[in-house]
């Protein structure tokens, strides 16, 4: 079972994409983690990629695309795809991938929130800087408003947690993934999935579905009785 798991800021779908793998034993490919490592690597990929972000510019599509393709490579099968494809270049080459290999999509899942869901999911988070632990101030507060429980630090609000900035970044999303959603709902395999609600509620709208994806491709598998 092929994924795909995409949603604006703050919809939870890391979070759902951990228990995904867990419980259907895919293989979990974030295109942020691969560039990510690749920068602590200090790869000169790497160094090429962060000399975009300090510049405030998007990482060409040709590079995102060599890093995704290169990891799927290696699993070929059973996968979600968290952070990819974000444009129509990504799409295409997404998409020739697994045409020359044979492969597909089954599903293209998004976990939808509102804009002011996502304004109070993230702009309410805080950040411990000395052990990384994170809180929220209605969902999981500090046992002492502002201060950390495990180490006694002062909690931060990140610079990309403000609400003007979780609002642009809404906005971005909308405006780039409109024609992808597009794309795949021609394809059928779009789903929306309502993100509102607590993790728990949240994760028993997606699990029958893909229960049933799992259930189907097994199936599928079992060969063919004697006559």
């Amino acid at each position: 079972m092929n994924v795909l798991i995409f949603g604006p800021p703050g919809s939870g779908k890391s979070t759902h994409s951990r228990r995904i793998v867990e419980r259907y034993g895919l293989v979990y490919v974030s295109s942020g983690d691969l560039i990510r490592a690749e920068i602590e690597r200090g790869s000169e990929l790497g160094r090429e990629m962060k000399a975009y972000l300090e510049r405030g510019s998007l990482i060409p599509d040709t590079i995102v695309n060599s890093l995704v393709i290169s990891r799927l490579r290696r699993h070929r099968q059973n996968f979600i795809l968290d952070g990819y494809p974000r444009t129509p270049d990504q799409v295409l080459a997404l998409e020739n991938y697994l045409y020359d290999h044979g492969m597909s999509i089954d599903v293209a899942m998004e976990i939808f929130i509102s804009k002011e869901e996502s304004m109070e999911r993230i702009s309410g988070r805080r950040i411990c800087p000395n052990c990384g632990a994170i809180y929220h101030v209605k969902y999981r507060p500090p046992k002492v408003p502002g201060v950390c429980d495990v180490c006694g630090s002062r909690l931060v609000q990140r610079d990309d947690d403000r609400p003007e900035v979780v609002e642009r970044r809404y906005d971005i999303y909308t405006r780039n993934m409109e024609p992808i959603i597009k794309f795949y709902k021609k394809q059928g395999i779009y789903v929306r999935i309502d993100g509102h609600g607590d993790i728990e509620e949240v994760w028993e709208r997606i699990r029958p579905l893909l229960d049933y994806l799992s259930s189907r491709e097994a199936t599928s598998r079992v060969p063919p009785s004697a006559p």
